[in-house]
């Protein structure tokens, strides 16, 4: 059986052969011996005889259903489009933090910077009157791309609620297609990343998060993306080194470092994803950090698989400065460029500071607009970190230790005692009826997604399987530094930048389920496979009506709130 057994048909194809010494046994004992206890934890079907060179491009040679890849991801995509599109213009009206963001894309796309709005004018705006804005500028406190974006759909359909919703929507979808691709990679299986995709098309936080027009969307799909771009550089950069040992006609590098792979399209693609993230919100600068480190340790064991033995270090310095380069500084200058507005008008908040501030050594070092900048940035980071924060109270906070469970979603709008005969209520006695939007996620989907996370972890470290490491780093890269912060409001719909990388790990634990093809165990476990799956599915369909706003009785409302914190 080769690696690629457990690739397309299914199941999680298996870690290329890079064993360490330790876990390698003496060829020369190993009739004797059988295999290894880690080799069993983590059910490889590495071949020995493998070469070096067909290590290197295990990537390649697992994933050789590409039409099939493209029809499965293209059909779960459009199912995902076209669930989350129905009714997307209701409510009409702002709700939760809709008050910030489409009102300020609507002036950013008018003035290249955000103008404040005079209390009242979300009704206004409602009823069509939509250009109530002030003329001051208006103190916001993240990046303009997400805003940029959401005034992409407000420039197509208006000012109204199915226009600023539209590019949530846009980019909700093209969510589920990045996790499918992702998954896909990273497991060696488009069924694997199938599944993926459908865990994230019947997720509620996800859905509801594409039907709202705030900014964390599309954090999460430049984030995603990012991610799956530094895969894909994995794999590019492994066939580029096998490539040169084929030219070379050797087996491997005997102890030379190799030649330089100078052209890194991938690594280049993600350093523009992370700047785009970048841009929407500062805290992607944790995954960042965590994908970019980890890409060049990748350069390291690619180096020494490849023969390079000791040398195989040195790509700290010959990959890793152009690794900064690509992706820190790429994605610094795209961050610098969402801001073009603000700097080319004069009208923008704090746009002043360094003309009116001459002798400051910033103006006088970096010149007026620059300073002002940086000034800006200041400002920006004192809001976020400042006692002001600190001090401010909200009935939906949730602390970050209840994420990955659950704990206390939150409430988007709501409506509550709708008496007996209004609005279609058809309560009797003292009954009421209720419409809420819940950015809750499927509690079933999170509840299997968390205990993933601990067979991840065995699989990664234990079963020395790097692709368990990845996505469980870019969740934790995305949820463990808002701990620090969570002596100040922080909310659940956060977490939608974690769902991606949770759902792909979950879907690949299912893969150990399923097991390889002709596997003894297969029938049994594509059959507890499908009914997890389904599962999912049918929680999502008895929740949806906390989803998407549905007129309900009160006590068919109270009947999906499983836990009291989510009341």
């Amino acid at each position: 059986m080769t690696e690629a057994d457990w690739g397309p048909e299914g199941g999680v194809a298996s870690a290329e052969g890079e064993v360490p010494e330790w876990d390698e046994p003496d060829p020369s004992s190993r009739a004797s011996t059988g295999v290894t206890p880690w080799r069993r934890l983590r059910r490889a079907v590495y071949r020995d005889e493998l070469s070096t060179v067909e290590r290197l491009r295990d990537g390649q040679a697992a994933l050789r259903d590409r039409l099939t890849g493209w029809v499965v991801t293209l059909s779960i995509t459009a199912l995902a489009f076209v669930i989350r599109i129905v009714n997307l213009g209701y409510p009409n009206k702002l709700v939760f933090d809709e008050t910030y963001y489409p009102k300020d894309a609507w002036t950013l796309w008018k003035f290249g910077y955000e103008r404040d709005w005079p209390s009242g004018s979300d009704a206004k705006i409602a009823a069509g009157d939509v250009n109530v804005y002030g003329e001051t500028a208006e103190f916001v406190v993240h990046p303009p791309l997400g805003k940029w974006l959401i005034g992409v759909g407000e420039q197509l359909f208006g000012m109204n609620s199915f226009g600023w919703r539209f590019m949530p929507l846009v980019f909700g979808t093209l969510l589920v297609f990045m996790t499918i691709r992702m998954a896909r990679r990273l497991s060696r299986s488009t069924l694997i990343g199938g599944i993926a995709g459908v865990l994230i098309t019947f997720d509620g936080l996800s859905f509801v998060m594409s039907r709202i027009a705030l900014l964390d969307i599309f954090q999460a799909f430049f984030l995603v993306a990012a991610v799956a771009c530094v895969v894909a550089d994995r794999d590019w950069y492994r066939g580029k080194l096998a490539d040169a040992l084929d030219d070379l006609g050797q087996a491997d590098f005997g102890g030379r470092f190799g030649p330089i792979v100078w052209w890194r399209p991938w690594r280049l693609a993600a350093g523009v994803m992370f700047g785009l993230a970048l841009a929407t919100k500062w805290n992607s600068i944790f995954v960042l950090a965590s994908m970019g480190i980890l890409s060049v340790v990748w350069d390291v064991g690619a180096r020494r698989l490849a023969g390079a033995d000791w040398r195989a270090w040195q790509a700290l310095l010959i990959d890793g400065i152009p690794a900064f380069i690509r992706l820190v500084v790429v994605s610094g200058v795209i961050y610098v460029v969402s801001w073009t507005g603000w700097l080319v008008t004069s009208g923008g908040y704090d746009r002043s500071w360094g003309s009116d501030h001459p002798d400051s050594p910033w103006t006088i070092h970096l010149g007026e607009m620059w300073a002002s900048f940086l000034k800006y940035h200041q400002d920006i980071y004192n809001f976020h970190t400042g006692d002001y924060i600190r001090n401010q109270t909200h009935p939906y906070d949730a602390h970050p230790i209840g994420w990955l469970i659950m704990a206390r979603p939150i409430g988007i709008d709501a409506v509550n005692d709708i008496k007996p005969g209004v609005d279609g209520c058809t309560a009797t006695g003292d009954n009421t009826c209720i419409r809420v939007i819940s950015a809750m996620g499927t509690p079933i989907l999170w509840w299997l997604a968390f205990i993933a996370l601990f067979v991840a972890v065995i699989w990664w470290i234990g079963g020395r399987d790097w692709r368990f490491g990845v996505p469980f780093i870019a969740a934790m890269s995305t949820y463990l530094p808002w701990f620090p912060n969570a002596d100040r409001p922080v909310f659940f719909f956060y977490a939608i930048c974690i769902v991606p990388f949770t759902v792909t790990i979950l879907a690949m634990v299912l893969g150990l389920v399923l097991g390889p093809p002709d596997g003894p165990h297969r029938r049994r476990g594509a059959i507890i496979v499908g009914v997890l799956v389904a599962l999912v599915v049918l929680n999502f369909a008895y929740i949806y009506p906390v989803l998407t706003d549905q007129l309900m009785l009160y006590k068919d409302w109270l009947a999906r709130m499983w836990l009291r914190s989510w009341i």
